[in-house]
């Protein structure tokens, strides 16, 4: 039996075929960027991990079900349950928060204030639930952790920590998550696009923002 495909389907495979190049572009602009853990002090090292450890664990599975929320697509939904089935099976933020504390790296009052307002503005956005936006913004997100998890180990490392499941299991399983965000943008993108004039990126930019607070931006525990 032959598949038939739609114009729209295959214009849209086209068009997340662009975004896909786009978003890793900026990924990889990311990564290039990440300070060097040895050049860093170990309140630097600390507070990266405090500041990631305190938007994800709480915040990661919020993020995915609202994404599920906002998209209309059947085909999109099972990808997306798969990702969150998954979170919740195997208490991913159960393993951040015991990587957090072998690395002495527990998230303080400061830490989380320090996120605040930027981690707002991304809660705000996904509250919105946009399909075709949210899919966009979480397959960014998925495919940056996927790059950022041998950056957060060293860290870790230079902290004296070995506890690494959450990295070990994050720098594989996210490759797939990745991948299969993009395969439900396209069937997103096919039965509900954007109106025209609507920021696709919109937000993209502000996870970017977030996380460039959480690896740039210092907090002194100590000053809490």
């Amino acid at each position: 039996m032959t598949m038939f495909i739609s114009p729209v389907q295959l214009q849209s495979e086209s068009l997340v075929a662009s975004i896909q190049a786009k978003i890793q572009s900026m990924i990889d602009d990311l990564v290039a960027s990440l300070p060097k853990p040895e050049k860093l002090t170990g309140e630097e090292r600390r507070g990266i991990i405090a500041k990631y450890t305190a938007v994800l664990e709480g915040n990661f599975i919020y993020w995915m079900t609202a994404a599920y929320l906002s998209i209309q697509s059947e085909e999109a939904r099972p990808i997306l349950l798969d990702n969150l089935y998954e979170e919740v099976r195997d208490a991913h933020p159960a393993m951040l928060r015991r990587f957090a504390i072998a690395a002495r790296a527990f998230p303080t009052d400061s830490d989380a204030l320090a996120v605040h307002e930027d981690l707002t503005n991304v809660r705000l956005f996904l509250g919105r639930l946009s399909g075709v936006q949210s899919v966009v913004t979480m397959a960014f997100f998925e495919g940056f952790i996927q790059r950022f998890m041998a950056h957060l180990a060293e860290l870790a490392a230079a902290q004296g920590s070995v506890e690494m499941e959450y990295t070990n299991v994050h720098g594989v399983c996210d490759i797939a998550h990745t991948q299969g965000l993009f395969t439900a943008l396209a069937a997103e993108m096919a039965m509900n696009p954007l109106d025209p004039g609507t920021d696709m990126f919109e937000g993209v930019y502000l996870i970017r923002t977030l996380i460039e607070n959480i690896v740039f931006n210092p907090v002194d525990s100590r000053a809490a």
